[in-house]
């Protein structure tokens, strides 16, 4: 009963990983917490599985379209494995409310990534294709600079989604724009791979502690996965820039709630 009360939030966070590579997932955790009445622990590994999967699912029709750079995407997914093992040690020992507390800060600094990235994506969007189905890949530039980039954007994310249990694509997207020179179409795409792979470093880490509900996990789950086929149905054929000014209010406002509850709770 507690997954499918929570369902509709997994809906939504399928649309947005779908639409936008990133961003709904950090939504998961306190639709567990809130709604799905798990701990900050147990919605952390259950975020872990919901997000994985349900990038997964969103890869699919954006490898159709031309829109994944599998080489790029393995070897930042791979930069981030250390990072997501620590941040899975840590989760463990971290309090609750402290963790959540945390937490509603980090959806302030998505919310802001993602108003950031559509204002210096404008540009681009008004001077060349809008990243419809058909994404014309760009040339990769290597170089040292460019390696150490990645590393340090593969770990950071790595060590977000273990310790959070998100995907990190509000960091992905502007990393993979700005350090390869990808297309927004194309770090979309992309991104959901890296996603997958972060995921599932982090959710083996944690499969022995015994902290999921699959009574929650499976219909939360179900529902982000239609959510991302529709939003990745939707990718290039809306205006970005609208749908992510209303994610990033919806992300404010669940990042008050959420550190109202928790500063009230440590207090």
């Amino acid at each position: 009963m507690r997954g499918l009360l929570a369902s509709p939030l997994g809906f939504l966070i399928g649309v947005s990983l779908g639409a936008l590579g990133g961003g709904g997932s950090i939504l998961a955790v306190p639709a567990l917490v809130y709604v799905a009445g798990q701990s900050a622990q147990e919605a952390t590994a259950t975020s872990l599985l919901v997000v994985g999967l349900v990038s997964l699912g969103g890869l699919v029709p954006h490898w159709r379209a031309g829109r994944v750079r599998a080489g790029a995407g393995l070897v930042f997914g791979l930069a981030g494995v250390a990072g997501s093992l620590l941040g899975s040690a840590l989760n463990e020992s971290a309090d609750p409310d402290a963790l959540l507390l945390a937490f509603s800060g980090l959806m302030l600094v998505a919310a802001a990534a993602m108003v950031r990235r559509t204002r210096r994506s404008a540009p681009a969007r008004a001077g060349g294709p809008a990243g419809g189905q058909d994404a014309v890949q760009t040339a990769l530039r290597v170089d040292a600079a460019t390696v150490l980039k990645v590393l340090l954007a593969g770990s950071v994310v790595g060590l977000l989604t273990g310790f959070f249990g998100v995907g990190g694509g509000f960091v992905i997207v502007p990393a993979l724009v700005l350090a390869l020179g990808f297309s927004m179409p194309e770090a979309v795409g992309t991104s959901l791979l890296v996603i997958a792979i972060n995921s599932a470093v982090a959710l083996a880490a944690r499969l022995d502690a015994g902290t999921l509900d699959w009574g929650v996990a499976l219909p939360f789950t179900a529902a982000g996965l239609l959510g991302v086929t529709f939003g990745s149905h939707l990718a290039g054929r809306i205006d970005a820039a609208v749908l992510v000014r209303w994610f990033a209010a919806l992300l404010v406002a669940v990042a008050c709630y959420t550190g109202l509850r928790s500063a009230l709770a440590l207090w």
